[in-house]
């Protein structure tokens, strides 16, 4: 710890102190595994947004091909609230106001509304849109260094679910990659960016407006 001398101004003191205890805390949350960094974002992470782009990865004639990416925004409140907004290459909106879903797809100007219920459980969305418990409904590993990331591998422990693991990279206490690989091999790989923690959002902002002629489906 730095010697200040007596004479220093004592609110340069408290704020040069402050600094340093954040740098620490930076280097351990840096340095910290995968797992250790997970459970910090999910404890300390009430809300959040940022941007994506997803593609996915399947074989073709022994070989992995890549689809085309897609893009958009993201922005969630636990448990069981966000919104999921594609971009390119085509609109589509995925939003979840805690007890509903709406699917709506704007070229075709229709709405699938679902019941949310225990949708999310094993589901990748659980991941970052569900309750804290994700022991629960997940087997939680550490998967190692690569990429410059901490990876964790989250196996579902329900046998009815679509996806057979979720791999979480995190750098930083942050979330910025994940694999979700399927029942048929199929692997989809989304990345993160400029993701804030626990912006501002006003009690209304997951609420779902219906779009004017929509046509509507409920599943």
């Amino acid at each position: 710890m730095p010697n200040f001398k007596t004479n220093v101004n004592p609110s340069f003191k408290s704020l040069a102190l402050s600094a340093v205890m954040c740098s620490l805390l930076f280097v351990a949350t840096a340095s910290a595994g995968a797992l250790d960094q997970f459970t910090s974002f999910v404890s300390s992470t009430k809300a959040a947004k940022g941007e994506f782009t997803q593609h996915q990865i399947k074989q073709v004639d022994g070989k992995d091909k890549a689809s085309a990416p897609s893009s958009g925004t993201f922005v969630f409140a636990r448990p069981g609230k966000f919104i999921w907004t594609y971009v390119k290459p085509y609109d589509q909106l995925l939003q979840a106001d805690g007890e509903q879903l709406f699917i709506y797809d704007k070229d075709l100007n229709q709405v699938t509304v679902r019941k949310l219920g225990n949708a999310l459980g094993s589901s990748p969305a659980a991941i970052l849109f569900g309750s804290n418990d994700l022991a629960k409904n997940f087997t939680l590993v550490e998967a190692g260094t690569r990429d410059g990331l901490e990876w964790l591998q989250a196996t579902p422990k329900a046998k009815d679910t679509t996806f057979e693991k979720i791999s979480i990279g995190l750098r930083n206490g942050l979330p910025e990659a994940m694999e979700l690989r399927d029942s048929f091999g199929q692997l989809s790989v989304l990345r993160f960016k400029n993701f804030e923690k626990n912006p501002a959002l006003g009690p209304k902002h997951f609420t779902f407006v219906m779009p004017k002629g929509a046509d509507i489906f409920n599943n």
